[in-house]
């Protein structure tokens, strides 16, 4: 029985061996890659709040070189490029004669970018546009208008212009 206990004996230490000399079993893995997107594009708008109007007031038919300003409001993606144009109104046949009328009566005026009057705002790219660069919140871009002369039969006189902004 001596013989049967050193071969048990022996095969547990062989089998113990095996064991301590066995790498472990490690857990298998396999990995991929993937993006994660976004595309976005550039806007702008130019009536978020709503313009103000460019209001002369009231004044007797002996003034000269009234001046009054407005405010566009302009909100354009950061980065984003813009010109803005003025058209000539619905009383002028181009920016150079704008003209408020009251019907039968037209009064002059003129419309810049400058608050110094220098520079005509009109609806020329690269010629007579203000160009600017969104923020990503709203610009106030001021316009600054001027009547030369009110020598001109009493009475109200309107006129409308289109702002458009392009990016």
């Amino acid at each position: 029985m001596n013989t049967i206990h050193r071969l048990r004996s022996f095969l547990f230490l062989l089998v113990l061996a095996g064991a301590a000399l066995a790498t472990p079993a490690f857990a298998q893995t396999a990995s991929t890659t993937f993006d994660v997107t976004i595309t976005i594009t550039s806007t702008c708008s130019i009536d978020a709040p709503t313009a103000t109007d460019v209001a002369f007031g009231t004044h007797p038919s002996t003034e000269t070189d009234v001046d009054a300003d407005g405010l566009l409001n302009v909100n354009c993606t950061l980065g984003t490029p813009y010109d803005i144009a003025l058209n000539e109104g619905l009383n002028g046949a181009d920016v150079a004669t704008r003209a408020m009328s009251d019907g039968a009566n037209e009064v002059p005026y003129q419309l810049f970018q400058d608050a110094g009057r220098t520079t005509v705002w009109g609806e020329t790219a690269g010629i007579d546009t203000l160009a600017g660069t969104g923020s990503g919140a709203v610009q106030e871009i001021p316009v600054y208008g001027r009547v030369p002369s009110t020598n001109f039969p009493a009475s109200s006189y309107t006129d409308t212009v289109t702002a458009t902004i392009t990016y």
